[in-house]
């Protein structure tokens, strides 16, 4: 039984830096990738406050495909370059909205989210996946939230 969660009033930091050890500590060891993306699911979705979605889109076959998550039902099927999660993934670069209706193509999966960060998974350079949060609130990312999930991506690149 593993009993992780955030310490209250700690640092986005600190915070952020225990959820990665908290994701490498419960999958360490577990070669299949499917079962540590809903495990990290979870983890962000204990750790991280005011979210509405978090979870995992994964490549395949050039598309992104829905992946484990924590949230109402997703869109399952992203093309490259469309919304939030397909500009992460075409780009390889991390998106933050903190506006997610001023955001040229943005998919409403639930029309509840206003804002969103998307980070893309890389293993060897390629994108193998993208980390999505949605949240309710506008503008609930920042820049410290942004390096935190992309620390968490490169920390679990080997393990999805």
């Amino acid at each position: 039984m593993f009993s992780f969660a955030p310490t209250p009033g700690q640092s986005k930091a600190d915070l952020h830096a225990d959820l990665l050890g908290a994701a490498r500590a419960l999958t360490d060891g577990e070669p299949d990738g499917i079962a540590n993306m809903a495990n990290i699911a979870a983890l962000i979705w204990q750790f991280l406050p005011d979210l509405n979605w978090a979870g995992f889109y994964r490549m395949v076959d050039g598309a992104l495909v829905l992946g484990p998550f924590v949230g109402k039902p997703a869109c399952i099927r992203i093309a490259m370059g469309q919304g939030v999660c397909g500009a992460a993934a075409q780009s390889g670069q991390t998106q933050l909205v903190p506006d997610v209706h001023a955001f040229p193509g943005h998919i409403a999966c639930d029309d509840a989210s206003r804002s969103e960060l998307v980070v893309p998974v890389l293993r060897d350079g390629v994108v193998i996946a993208v980390i999505d949060l949605d949240s309710p609130s506008p503008a609930r990312f920042d820049d410290d939230d942004a390096r935190g999930i992309e620390a968490l991506a490169a920390g679990i690149a080997a393990r999805i």
